[in-house]
């Protein structure tokens, strides 16, 4: 019996060991928005690349609602040990935490940040017939029709594009009237139908109409030009520096996950981030940025892009329960 221990013994470490490495059983990814957008293909497109580095299952799982509100809070509440992780970005971890007197998390202290995985730009755009073909005309325009002011459609109260419309009202100095729609879709159908004046739309959804024409493209809210769109400046170039907005999608664990475990997620997004199958599945079209990067990079962009939003609602007086 002596040697059959002295070996379960030997063996005990091994057996411990094998049991902690991370992950030993099914990480979920949720997703505050509902299947099929932007923020469900970009976990999907990762998450099944962590499944082939680890060998281990990776589910995602929409809780979409409230702008991203209920998703986050499940992420913020959920045990922190790893298996729980979420795909956040520019609304539930930028202007949420702005706009809502209360939220049920905090978008700072509740998450331990892991990667910013991708960016797409707003475009700046306005009707085809508006008899603008510059940001510099636009501008002109709007300071001189403060006895009309110009329209500009958003994909509803709260969302980027609306405080993109505030932003440029604020760094013109000048009044835009808001016109808010259900959703991007609408929004766009509006400004192709030449029922509102001025939008920022995403370049993942304007791309075709502008190079049919059916709507102009001004400039890029990307800090560079869009591959989509390579002749369009960037707003700071075409001269109001300070407009940048872009959608961004970045990866978060609760707070307090191990420090080892957020290590490795961090090295093992970065790693599918540049793979070429998730460049090809995302990136191939040319209107999604990729970037990766620390955690630290990570949190201080998390804190600025509050900073800015912030600024932005404040200025417009904009409020939401």
């Amino acid at each position: 019996m002596r040697p059959l221990l002295c070996l379960l013994l030997a063996l005990l470490p091994v057996a411990v060991h094998a049991q902690t490495v991370y992950p030993a059983k099914v990480v979920r990814i949720i997703v505050p928005q509902p299947a099929g957008g932007g923020y469900d293909k970009i976990a999907r497109s990762i998450g099944e690349s962590l499944q082939e580095q680890w060998g281990q299952s990776v589910v995602v799982e929409n809780r979409p609602g409230a702008n991203g509100i209920i998703g986050t809070e499940a992420t913020a509440k959920a045990t922190p040990d790893g298996y729980t992780l979420m795909l956040g970005g520019i609304g539930p971890h930028g202007i949420n935490p702005a706009l809502y007197k209360s939220l049920p998390y905090d978008a700072i202290r509740d998450f331990a940040p892991i990667a910013l995985v991708s960016a797409a730009p707003n475009i700046l755009a306005v009707r085809s017939d508006l008899g603008v073909q510059s940001v510099k005309d636009l501008v002109a325009m709007i300071k001189a029709g403060a006895a009309k002011p110009l329209t500009y459609a958003s994909s509803g109260n709260g969302s980027s594009t609306h405080l993109a419309g505030e932003m440029l009202a604020s760094l013109v100095g000048a009044k835009l009237v808001h016109v808010p729609y259900k959703g991007s879709a609408p929004m766009l159908t509006a400004l192709v139908a030449k029922q509102v004046d001025v939008s920022f739309v995403n370049v993942i959804d304007i791309v075709g109409h502008a190079k049919a024409g059916s709507v102009r493209a001004l400039a890029t809210g990307g800090t560079t030009r869009s591959p989509a769109l390579p002749d369009l400046p960037t707003i700071a170039e075409a001269g109001l520096p300070g407009g940048e907005t872009s959608a961004w999608f970045a990866f978060y664990a609760p707070a307090r996950t191990p420090a080892e475990i957020v290590a490795k997620l961090n090295a093992d997004v970065n790693r599918a981030i540049a793979s070429p199958k998730v460049r090809d599945t995302l990136g191939r079209s040319g209107d999604m940025q990729l970037f990766g990067g620390t955690t630290e990079a990570l949190a201080e962009f998390t804190r600025n892009e509050i900073a800015k939003w912030s600024k932005v609602i404040k200025e417009a007086g904009i409020t939401q329960e």
